[in-house]
């Protein structure tokens, strides 16, 4: 189980607006304003994010476990599951018992289709009797859900077995980013590394990536934060050059950066003849993005996207 809060806040997490405010309305709202959950108005008990791969469920969680004043419990099937005949089933209900020891609490489910699958004649014994304990747990007579909300992720719905469906009040489909969202990933995964890039190539970046998750956009970025590292290792060449002290901006420094072997300054060298601190790494530009993009190919496909909006036309909910 998760030991420690991650920190991941709201404003890391690009677009998904309708998911932040589905988990703000299960978890943080109840919180802060419990008054207003009287009555007949009750907050959602259970939630399953599903959608392709790298589109930010594990991500969302981990933002409901930074931002949620409340116990935070993760697992996966792997931490529930054992060899021995009934402890699987036992270990879940030690683990919503837990739970509802340390109200207001989120249970957080990875992978749950490996987990509950829809039941059939060929499972085995003990599979069969740790969905029926799962769930016994989430909505069974005598068992209260007030104050724990059951939060789970899948990249496979269409597994999931159909009592364990019904039983998450919101199923909330975590689509691949929108435009917007694109150029706002861009942006967060840069972060304050020297750059060269203006709104307007961020922009178009964005446009040059449809179809990519959060993860591929995110490898982009990496790839193309190692080619001035690359060009560093293949240079024959450096010239001196003038440029803030990293450490204190008040100053100038003289210090090494690659450079073409016809430029007047050049001095035969490389990276192993300079001294770790006397090094100017070129800056990242938009040519290093676009070769990036060039050959990092998305993870997911349209077949793939389009039984994701089939079964959320049957029983989900969009997500951005």
């Amino acid at each position: 189980m998760l030991a420690e809060k991650p920190n991941v806040h709201w404003d890391d997490i690009a677009g998904l607006h309708s998911a932040k405010q589905s988990l703000q309305e299960a978890v943080i709202i109840p919180a802060k304003f419990p008054h207003m959950f009287q009555g007949a108005r009750k907050a959602w008990n259970g939630i399953l994010l599903y959608g392709p791969p790298g589109t930010g469920k594990t991500y969302l969680a981990k933002a409901v476990a930074t931002e949620a004043q409340a116990s935070f419990f993760a697992v996966s099937s792997s931490d529930l599951v054992s060899k021995w005949l009934g402890e699987s089933e036992k270990q879940v209900k030690e683990l919503f018992g837990l739970g509802r020891s340390q109200l207001p609490a989120i249970i957080f489910v990875d992978e749950i289709d490996s987990l509950c699958s829809a039941r059939s004649d060929s499972e085995s014994e003990s599979a069969r009797r740790i969905k029926t304990e799962f769930l016994v747990q989430m909505n069974g007579i005598g068992k209260d859900m007030k104050g724990l909300l059951v939060l789970a992720a899948t990249n496979m719905p269409w597994s999931l077995d159909p009592a364990i469906r019904r039983r998450f009040d919101k199923r909330i489909y975590i689509p691949l980013p929108e435009e917007g969202a694109r150029y706002t990933m861009f942006r967060l995964h840069l972060g304050d590394t020297p750059c060269q890039l203006t709104s307007n190539d961020f922009r178009e970046l964005a446009q040059l990536t449809e179809g990519y998750s959060g993860s591929d956009i995110a490898i982009v970025v990496r790839e193309a934060l190692m080619m001035p590292v690359r060009i560093v290792q293949d240079a024959t060449h450096f010239k001196k050059v003038l440029a803030k002290d990293r450490y204190n901006p008040q100053i100038t420094k003289t210090y090494w950066q690659p450079c073409s072997p016809g430029d007047p300054e050049a001095v035969p060298m490389t990276w192993m003849d300079i001294n770790g601190e006397d090094l100017l790494e070129p800056n990242v530009s938009k040519r290093h993005f676009i070769q990036s993009i060039k050959t990092t190919r998305p993870s997911v496909n349209k077949s793939d996207i389009e039984k994701y909006i089939k079964w959320t036309k049957d029983f989900g909910q969009e997500g951005f």
